[in-house]
């Protein structure tokens, strides 16, 4: 704020206004993110939630190359979003390296913040003689270059972001929209610039005792991050703790029921009102393959000609079965259909029409039993699809023995693909390719 301009958005009508932010973002790409889409959106079933790109990154005016605005700086951020939605007085959920920015915010403007969520995040990163539990200054290093060298690009740096998201990492449609919202958010330089200064210079420990907020501290299992969160506890008065099982980075990319819960029983008094309808209905995940290569082949114009004839495609075939579109990742989509053979058939269908663009898709499909979740579906029929969209080639549409077993009759026919161990999913699946007939 003040010369800088601030994207951000509004989502939700709920009774608490609520302020989430987990530093780096694009507030426009994070909707190509089905995980993080769905997080916003449970979020968003109890709130009116504010989401925004602090100045610097996203969609937000970009400073001087090299330069990496204050913590203040971002306080101030917040605050300007704050009087822009005209919210007076809101509730704070801040993630990861934004933590800082909501403690230091709520300790200088304690009447704008009426509770504060503080979730995998530190006051301080770096070790010191008086705050033993931090980072060295090796582990530092190796943190940095993980996260920034070859930033959004390098295969290496795509498996530091599986090893970040390990909940996504068999999951390539929504590992290559990360990517694609990492670059968007930021350059290299300002990444590793804007990183290093996050776990060498940030230290916000003399803010704690100020923040008069109530404040719950939520932790996953990751290393360092319940002593982080334990140290805020200790420092902030009448703070709480929550510890929850995981590993990832930031909550959206694993079960987040558990994080939404005490968020929404924090702030509102119980858990969050979702309706849920529990039905059977066959899942297909679909994406496009190597779209990062086929991307840079094509350059960005035309890419993004071929995405958005991709996309016609897919909702025409979609049209033409009676499939329901969920959500897109990007460069693939999430659909449902409450006839089996019909969803081979339109996989069939999008495999063949989409090869006349000059690209291949992969399609997994699998038919159980899923909740409908405020227009989203959840249950392990999804998990099981995507895993088997995973294993899928160029061009392949690769069903369960459930779907093969359910069309039987239909005149489909398929050929053996063995059984296989699908990472997060229990036993062994029998796995087989659909045929054109």
């Amino acid at each position: 704020m003040g010369n800088a301009e601030v994207a951000y958005q509004v989502i939700g009508d709920g009774p608490v206004d609520l302020v989430y932010h987990h530093g780096l973002c694009h507030v426009d790409l994070q909707w190509d993110i089905r995980a993080e889409a769905a997080f916003n959106e449970h979020l968003a079933s109890f709130a009116r939630v504010v989401l925004f790109d602090r100045r610097g990154t996203g969609a937000s005016e970009r400073g001087t190359p090299g330069e990496v605005p204050t913590w203040e700086d971002w306080s101030e951020d917040l605050r300007g979003v704050l009087d822009a939605v005209g919210i007076e007085s809101a509730a704070i959920f801040a993630e990861a390296e934004a933590g800082a920015t909501a403690i230091l915010f709520a300790a200088t403007y304690p009447r704008r913040v009426r509770a504060l969520v503080l979730a995998n995040t530190a006051a301080r990163y770096a070790e010191s003689p008086e705050y033993p539990l931090g980072l060295s200054q090796a582990e530092i290093e190796l943190l940095v270059s993980s996260i920034t060298d070859g930033w959004g690009s390098t295969d290496a740096w795509m498996d530091s972001l599986r090893w970040a998201f390990p909940a996504l990492a068999l999951d390539e449609s929504e590992i290559r929209a990360l990517a694609r919202l990492c670059r968007a958010a930021a350059t290299p330089r300002l990444a590793r610039t804007v990183f290093r200064y996050i776990y060498e210079q940030l230290d916000v420990r003399e803010a704690l005792p100020l923040v008069q907020a109530p404040t719950l501290v939520i932790h996953n299992q990751a290393e360092h991050r319940e002593a982080f969160g334990r140290f805020l506890v200790e420092h902030i008065t009448d703070a709480q703790i929550v510890g929850v099982p995981g590993e990832n980075y930031l909550f959206f990319a694993g079960d987040y029921e558990p994080v939404i819960n005490e968020v929404a029983a924090f702030l509102t008094g119980e858990p969050p009102q979702v309706e849920i309808d529990r039905i059977l209905t066959t899942v297909i995940f679909t994406d496009i393959v190597d779209s990062t290569g086929v991307a840079a082949e094509m350059g960005d114009q035309r890419w993004r000609a071929i995405l958005d004839s991709h996309d016609r495609v897919v909702r025409e075939q979609l049209r033409r079965f009676r499939g329901e579109e969920v959500n897109t990742t990007g460069d693939g989509f999430v659909a449902r259909f409450d006839g089996p053979a019909r969803a081979v058939r339109c996989a069939l269908a999008i495999t063949q029409e989409v090869r006349d663009l000059g690209i291949e898709i992969r399609s997994g499909l699998h038919t159980g039993e899923c909740e409908l979740r405020n227009g989203d579906i959840a249950g392990l029929a999804v998990h099981v699809a995507a895993r088997i969209s995973s294993r899928a080639g160029p061009s392949d549409v690769l069903v369960s023995r459930t779907v093969a077993d359910l069309v039987a009759g239909s005149g489909l026919r398929f050929s053996d693909r063995g059984d296989h161990a699908l990472k997060g999913v229990p036993g062994e699946w029998h796995i087989l390719a659909a045929m054109k007939s």
